[in-house]
């Protein structure tokens, strides 16, 4: 007697039949994890449209030129801070090196008379060292990124008000070159600054290299799980200490487009923007425990914060509570990253 002998599940089958047994939470849940973008995307729209219903002069040309430019030091700070925390760190001292990278350049060039070329090349090594210096408290005396960055924090700035003595460096005695950053070029009705061309250009440069080069691919891999990438052949203590250097690099741009924005270098300014990028890459769906993200989506999270600083203010609300809502939207995104992660794999 002939037995009918079912052909065996194929892998294929067997997935089919997991999804299909998947709820629709579940589905959503595996969507939002496998493109972490959507969840900035769809926030920033849906603030666009609140707010320019609540003030149409939020659609103004000018004033959205306005919205980008306030992004660009931000943004640009954020493209460093995004490369720290895909490898599951965090860096407390973006801003204190930016602001020491900003005073070394600007007083080379008015003090000493330095070209101004050269002052910028100098401010680059002032912030590839600061880089180094986390890296090498991270990599080398196995500091948590946390209490190492919060150490330099302190240092960097301390170091900027003694090389400085407190002074700003105004845009009258800098050569031009040292503020071209704020130079507006028109885009339609549209004005884009150097400042925020330079940074799209760098967001555009940096997702090519995260996705497409094995430097990008070792860096969320550590990220990931760093004991399964130093199984796999990854120098773990090299990659980690090339992002921070990287991230040095970053915010020596950053230095450049804060004098130009500003139209000066003070010891002073900038003093919000660690939290401010941290801000920004939380809320661009960045994993604050590392391996998962994409820097596009930090862009949104400046542009958001941007957006609803600048919406709020259109809308006569107190700064108080524009800060209130900046907070509520920080632990909104922690939340949906933590059930994101919950996702069945």
């Amino acid at each position: 007697m002939t037995q009918n002998i079912s052909p065996p599940t194929s892998a294929l089958d067997l997935a089919a039949e997991f999804l299909d047994r998947r709820t629709p939470v579940d589905r959503l849940r595996g969507l939002l994890h496998r493109y972490p973008v959507i969840s900035p995307a769809v926030v920033l729209v849906l603030a666009v449209i609140v707010f320019g219903s609540i003030n149409p002069r939020f659609f103004a040309p000018a004033n959205l030129s306005l919205v980008l430019d306030q992004v660009s030091v931000v943004g640009t700070v954020a493209v460093a801070q995004t490369l720290i925390i895909l490898t599951a760190g965090i860096d407390l001292s973006v801003g204190a090196a930016m602001i020491l990278a900003s005073m070394v350049a600007a007083q080379t060039a008015a003090d000493a008379g330095l070209p101004a070329p050269l002052a910028l090349v100098v401010g680059l090594v002032v912030a590839l060292a600061a880089g180094a210096i986390n890296g090498l408290l991270v990599t080398r005396l196995k500091l948590p990124p946390f209490i190492a960055t919060l150490g330099t924090f302190n240092a960097f700035l301390a170091l900027s008000l003694l090389y400085s003595g407190g002074q700003t460096v105004r845009r009258t005695d800098m050569p031009d070159l040292m503020t071209w950053t704020a130079t507006a070029i028109p885009v339609g009705d549209v004005r884009l600054t150097v400042g925020a061309i330079i940074m799209l250009a760098l967001y555009a440069g940096v997702a090519f290299i995260l996705g497409r080069t094995a430097w990008g691919r070792h860096v969320y891999a550590v990220g990931d799980d760093a004991e399964a990438a130093r199984l796999a052949g990854i120098s773990t203590s090299r990659v980690l200490m090339s992002v921070y250097v990287a991230a040095g690099a970053v915010l020596a741009i950053a230095a450049w487009i804060q004098i130009g924005r500003s139209g000066a270098a003070s010891p002073n300014a900038g003093a919000d923007l660690n939290l401010d990028s941290i801000t920004a890459v939380v809320i661009g769906g960045t994993s604050l425990f590392g391996g998962r993200g994409v820097i596009w989506g930090s862009l949104l999270g400046a542009i958001i914060v941007g957006v609803f600083r600048n919406g709020l203010f259109l809308a006569g609300v107190d700064g108080l509570y524009q800060t209130l809502a900046i907070g509520i939207l920080v632990i909104v995104a922690v939340s949906v990253d933590q059930w994101i992660r919950k996702v069945r794999k």
